[in-house]
């Protein structure tokens, strides 16, 4: 696998969480999910090293409209320790350079099974959306999410309880 790659970052994005975001698509992921959507991204050697994401993300997060940033991909914590490392360094860049907005991550495995430096990633960011996507379970009516398995997690609040918190969406 080696280090961490990213493809591209969107910028405004309705579609990846709450409000108005940007995206960063990161390279790399082994689920290899039946019908995903971004079956472009599971190679984990495209794309460009992820410290050269910071000024379009830095661009993109200096709009006040944008509420925060998105990790997706493939997927940010289906990857080895060394790009875990890259991650969250990455991620705590972020929260320093912005600390008034939030992070949401993607990820096709379930929160209750990381550990290590894919959890002290999760602490940084605000919100989770964990779960394979199950196109048996395929559901268009769920906002940020494509199965019924999949939850969106509120990442502050799990910490603090100490018990997966789902994040409350008000339609």
């Amino acid at each position: 696998m080696g280090s961490l790659k990213y493809i591209s970052v969107t910028s405004p994005d309705i579609n990846n969480g709450l409000g108005c975001r940007a995206t960063l698509w990161i390279s790399g992921c082994n689920r290899r999910c039946p019908h995903c959507h971004n079956q472009e991204l599971w190679r984990y050697d495209i794309g460009k090293p992820i410290n050269e994401a910071k000024e379009e993300v830095e661009k993109a997060l200096n709009k006040p409209y944008i509420k925060g940033l998105t990790l997706s991909g493939g997927d940010p914590l289906d990857q080895d320790g060394e790009a875990l490392k890259e991650l969250l360094e990455f991620v705590s860049w972020l929260k320093d350079k912005f600390p008034n907005k939030d992070i949401w991550i993607y990820s096709g495995d379930y929160f209750t099974n990381f550990d290590g430096l894919a959890m002290d990633i999760l602490k940084l960011c605000d919100v989770m959306v964990d779960g394979p996507y199950i196109h048996e379970l395929r559901d268009i009516t769920l906002p940020f999410r494509g199965s019924q398995n999949q939850s969106i997690i509120d990442l502050k609040k799990t910490f603090e309880k100490g018990e997966v918190i789902e994040l409350e969406i008000k339609n």
